[in-house]
């Protein structure tokens, strides 16, 4: 009987061998895995080259790594094979109680000082005010959350150092004191990296008054629940799914004035609508881009409010939920994300601008190598 088991046994795992990568080989491929929120390799072509070179057998591993057959579930089962060891650290996200937060690494000092040497040259070429403002994440509000021992970076030291080092003509405006003592408020979401419209209001609220206008209370906003089960980008890291999904709110101002149109520019075409909050990402995974729509060279708004100042942004995504607090004080907006554009004066002269804003969590500011891109 053991005999016939073991041989049993034996036949199984041989069939398993065989048939999964057999079902891998013939099973329909996709190019886009919407849970993990990325593109999947590609299917690569064989050639002298790329055989004597090594690069087919990589990418031929990363694609049956990509389409193999149960994929996800088997991602899943590891997972949660390493949770129960007491892991609390996956792929760079630690997992706490209540939320995921994204283990920040080293920041690149040299990319900073490159990034506000840039803000700097611009600020002294220009006559229009320049400000910055740089939000930590939820890494660095949340630190007292993180599992026992785990390392972590200190953001406030890291935004006070970009501070120190601006221009005394470049005007800091601080959001990390506000933040942190409304921690106990849904300010980020839990499952991404982003701040909700709650955090951005709140960093607005202090933001408007160094600009120089009145904040909109918060009372005078009509709040839209628009999804309660937003997944954002710390989920498609971990698949973790004990925690909480996320609620994607759109504010609109009671009494105040209305965007006229949202033009979204590139090198190639221009698009004009009429809202700066695109629903359709409401019913796919990528929830986020439901302010302002997915990352775009050059995005600009016109509002109906009878006003000269207009303001132009430098920014990353924080920006996207952020922006709209933004209509009910300027006639005019111009959103520029220097990860796609080259030379900025293409699309914007900052002479015909009131105010210019640079807005980076200390994240994506401390390691991104297209800011210094505006001094050219």
């Amino acid at each position: 009987m053991k005999n016939i088991q073991k041989r049993m046994t034996a036949i199984v795992f041989l069939l398993t061998l065989i048939l999964l990568p057999v079902m891998t080989i013939f099973s329909g491929k996709e190019s886009f895995s919407s849970v993990e929120n990325r593109t999947l390799q590609k299917k690569p072509s064989l050639s002298a080259e790329s055989w004597f070179d090594k690069s087919f057998m990589k990418d031929f591993e990363a694609y049956v790594s990509d389409h193999f057959t149960g994929r996800i579930r088997w991602i899943d089962a590891k997972i949660n094979t390493e949770l129960l060891t007491g892991k609390k650290e996956i792929n760079g996200i630690y997992i706490t109680d209540e939320r995921l937060i994204e283990k920040i690494p080293e920041p690149d000092y040299e990319a900073i000082d490159k990034s506000v040497d840039a803000i700097n040259t611009l600020a002294s070429s220009v006559t229009t005010p320049v400000y910055v403002m740089i939000s930590p994440t939820s890494a660095g509000i949340y630190t007292d959350t993180l599992p026992k021992n785990a390392p972590q970076l200190d953001q406030k030291q890291i935004i006070d150092y970009i501070y120190k080092n601006l221009n005394t003509g470049v005007s800091a405006i601080d959001v990390y004191d506000i933040l942190n003592a409304s921690k106990e408020d849904y300010i980020y979401y839990r499952t991404d990296h982003h701040w909700t419209s709650l955090g951005a209001y709140y960093a607005y609220s202090t933001a408007i008054s160094k600009l120089g206008f009145s904040t909109v209370p918060y009372s005078r906003y009509d709040i839209e629940h628009a999804s309660r089960d937003f997944l954002g980008t710390y989920y498609s890291k971990t698949l973790y799914d004990k925690i909480q999904p996320d609620t994607i709110d759109i504010y609109s101002s009671r009494d105040g004035s209305s965007v006229v149109s949202c033009t979204v520019s590139n090198s190639i075409e221009e698009k004009v609508y009429d809202s700066i909050y695109f629903r359709e990402f409401l019913e796919v995974k990528d929830k986020y881009s439901t302010y302002l729509g997915t990352n775009q060279p050059c995005i600009k708004i016109k509002t109906n409010i009878q006003s000269d100042k207009k303001i132009l942004i430098f920014k990353d995504s924080y920006a996207n939920s952020f922006v709209p607090f933004l209509t009910q004080h300027y006639s005019e907006i111009t959103v520029l994300d220097m990860r796609y554009i080259n030379n900025f004066r293409d699309y914007a002269v900052p002479e015909d601008y009131t105010h210019i804003l640079f807005l980076y969590n200390s994240t994506t500011f401390s390691s991104d190598d297209n800011i210094k891109k505006i001094a050219y």
